[in-house]
């Protein structure tokens, strides 16, 4: 049986995380999923979504609506260890022991690591300073080993990784990124790529790590796809950046498989520059 929705412990202090009435605090949420058996964050009539899953947790726990805003929407299939997320709840709910009380209802794909009073201008989308993704392969096996089969790709082909590495280079910066981007109606293909590397881990496992302010719909994905092409010999090094300048959607651009993909982190200015970041990055997208 559900504990009560309203906890008897002390009320919050609302102090940095109130909202303009006073009666609500911002809310923090670090949460991390398996994505396989998901079709990707947003909530789609009739799919099982980390959203939806979420949020019926919350309000069966809280007794009350709850719409969470999240730093990234993930796709199907693509996994995180570092996704954020934000809601405005009553300042007396007892936000320090939700993720206990979520960890007994939520499945055993999903888990909230973390529940904690952030200052009200505190937005996990508009907030964000980059997003920090990893993609797994492993090339040298053949085969990913059996306990990470879900999030790591299994390549048939050995892969360069200084090469790789090579054809990464000239794609860092602020592009328009089109040319690696599923297209949708209002939405700008121009970003800055902050970060882009591949190297191995201890088990020889090709992992790439990749920084951008945001990204654009498919893009890590497809700068995977090019860049195993480049990889495994199937294209040259200048490829990729030959690919860019076009500014437009490539069909020669193979979209890696999601499962390798996990969101292993998002960054925030200090709460002082919340509000310009998030100010910033509106009219930006605007």
């Amino acid at each position: 049986m559900d504990e009560p929705a309203v906890s008897t412990a002390p009320m919050l202090e609302p102090a940095s995380g109130a909202s303009a009435d006073g009666g609500l605090v911002r809310v923090r949420l670090d949460i991390g999923y398996d994505g396989t058996d998901f079709s990707g964050w947003a909530r789609q009539p009739g799919r099982r979504t980390v959203q939806e899953v979420l949020e019926t947790a919350l309000g069966t726990v809280l007794r009350l609506p709850v719409a969470l805003t999240v730093a990234g929407r993930t796709d199907a299939g693509v996994h995180a260890t570092g996704q954020v997320a934000h809601l405005d709840l009553p300042s007396t709910v007892d936000h320090a022991g939700l993720a206990r009380r979520l960890a007994r209802l939520l499945p055993t794909d999903v888990v909230v690591y973390g529940v904690r009073v952030v200052p009200a201008a505190f937005d996990a989308r508009f907030g964000a300073l980059r997003r920090h993704y990893a993609y797994r392969i492993a090339d040298r096996q053949f085969a990913a080993a059996p306990l990470r089969r879900r999030d790591t790709l299994s390549w048939h082909r050995p892969l360069d990784e200084h090469t790789m590495a090579e054809a990464s280079a000239p794609l860092l910066g602020q592009h328009d990124f089109a040319a690696f981007c599923r297209r949708r109606d209002g939405a700008t293909p121009v970003r800055e790529l902050q970060h882009l590397d591949w190297r191995r881990d201890a088990d020889g496992v090709l992992v790439g790590r990749v920084a951008a302010d945001a990204f654009c719909h498919n893009m890590v994905r497809s700068l995977v796809g090019a860049l195993i092409a480049v990889g495994d010999g199937r294209r040259p090094p200048g490829w990729p950046a030959a690919v860019l300048v076009v500014a437009r959607r490539s069909g020669e651009v193979t979209v890696a498989p999601p499962h390798g993909l996990t969101l292993v982190g998002v960054d925030y200015p200090a709460d002082a520059d919340l509000a310009v970041r998030a100010a910033t990055t509106r009219a930006r997208r605007d």
